[in-house]
């Protein structure tokens, strides 16, 4: 990619961050495709985090990557989970190999969706950590050193586009453009049920409700719902 092509991009990038706060629908979907485009790769999202745990997606290029963020939230491996956690770069070239050994549950759904490797960075400004920015590719492979620098540089441009949304709102409030965002809360209030009928923390109790999502092949957002309804107790079941 010449100079000024990457240039481009990355114009693109800051332009659609800018058009997020118009509130125009599936305006952070638009920031991760522009986002892909810079280094290129096939795909990229971005995932918000709170204590080291995924909390929700906040945009994502295409169906691809919302499996991708889907598995990492339901089973609590993955790229940006590492990368939220330890607040470091991830990078894995090859999928369908070390990737089986580093996170055998995620690394079977995504390669199963076509992904051949992928990579993560922390998001973060200072010592305010807000997620993860994923990329991926459909062909395995290392990033080459200018891409290292393209997706350094997306990723402190999103930091910084999500602290500046959030800046100009009201104290105790959302900014618009995060306040639509789903946060999955129903999976936290499940959560929160289990940790009580089994009296453990709350990291335990997501634990469970992320094993029963696996065993069933289920969306974990469909066996909190369970929980919340009541079709689902964990102090019923045996150890």
């Amino acid at each position: 990619m010449s100079a000024i092509g990457r240039s481009d991009r990355l114009e693109e990038v800051r332009a659609a961050l800018s058009a997020v706060g118009g509130g125009a629908p599936a305006t952070w979907d638009r920031v991760c495709v522009a986002c892909a485009r810079v280094p290129p790769v096939t795909g990229a999202g971005i995932i918000l985090s709170a204590g080291g745990e995924i909390r929700t997606s906040l945009g994502k290029s295409d169906p691809v990557e919302g499996v991708i963020e889907e598995a990492q939230f339901t089973y609590g491996e993955g790229p940006c989970v590492d990368a939220a956690r330890h607040s470091a770069p991830v990078h894995e070239p090859d999928l369908a190999g070390s990737g089986l050994i580093r996170w055998p549950i995620f690394a079977a759904r995504a390669v199963e969706a076509g992904v051949a490797a992928v990579f993560a960075l922390p998001l973060q400004v200072g010592a305010t950590y807000l997620g993860a920015m994923n990329f991926y590719r459909d062909r395995p492979g290392p990033l080459s050193h200018q891409q290292i620098t393209d997706v350094l540089a997306i990723a402190e441009l999103v930091a910084h586009g999500v602290i500046g949304l959030q800046a100009a709102a009201p104290p105790g409030a959302l900014a618009p453009a995060l306040a639509d965002v789903p946060f999955r809360a129903q999976v936290h209030q499940a959560t929160g049920m289990i940790s009580a009928q089994l009296d453990v923390g709350m990291a335990e109790a997501l634990v469970r409700l992320r094993g029963v999502a696996y065993t069933e092949d289920r969306p974990i957002d469909e066996v909190a719902g369970r929980v919340l309804t009541g079709t689902l107790r964990f102090d019923d079941q045996p150890d």
